[in-house]
């Protein structure tokens, strides 16, 4: 009778061989598993590094960059000190992040006339990317010269934008700058380079 009991409990070898297949499988899994979050959070920590670093993603708020950018667009920057007349650039003000074009660098003459006609080192600039001339709130003294280290900014809604005209933001120091605003990503409609 022992004997009877002993052959009903012990399983087949094909159950055996089941059971391993599946306890295999449950390990592969758990590896793979296991791999693949480690992957991800690798991938994730290096995006995070290389956003914050290098290539800083900004959502717009507000508009005084309009027509060229628009409240709740996402745009990419890189990393630069580098600026040129005509480049949008990003940089800290009162612990926020701000969005302006850059006008004048160090050294140069910048006049802004009564009609909002913008005048660099005695030279009309030509401005296609904004929508109406403006003076808007200016209260300093014209001609004015861009101190040394600095770049002077303005917004391309020029009536509405609070930028270097205004003695409160001033000319804004290299060192200040986050970085030069090149590619947007948001709305897809909209993907693609600014100029």
């Amino acid at each position: 009778m022992y004997d009877e009991v002993s052959e009903k409990e012990l399983p087949s070898s094909e159950q055996l061989e089941d059971e391993l297949v599946r306890v295999k499988y449950k390990q592969r899994y758990k590896k793979l598993l296991k791999t693949t979050f480690f992957s991800l959070l690798v991938v994730a920590a290096i995006s995070v590094l290389i956003a914050t670093l290098f290539l800083p993603v900004l959502e717009i708020y507000g508009n005084s960059m309009n027509p060229t950018l628009e409240n709740g667009e996402i745009v990419v920057s890189i990393k630069t000190d580098d600026l040129n007349r005509g480049d949008i650039c990003c940089f800290y003000y009162n612990n926020q992040i701000l969005v302006k074009r850059v006008i004048g660098t160090a050294g140069d003459t910048i006049v802004i006339e009564k009609d909002g006609t913008v005048i660099v080192n005695d030279v009309l600039l030509d401005e296609p990317y904004i929508n109406e001339k403006a003076e808007g709130e200016s209260d300093i003294q014209y001609p004015y010269t861009v101190p040394e280290n600095t770049v002077f900014v303005l917004g391309d809604n020029r009536e509405t934008s609070v930028d270097s005209r205004n003695a409160l933001i001033g000319c804004i120091d290299v060192e200040e700058i986050v970085g030069k605003i090149v590619f947007r990503v948001w709305p897809l409609s909209g993907f693609g380079g600014i100029n």
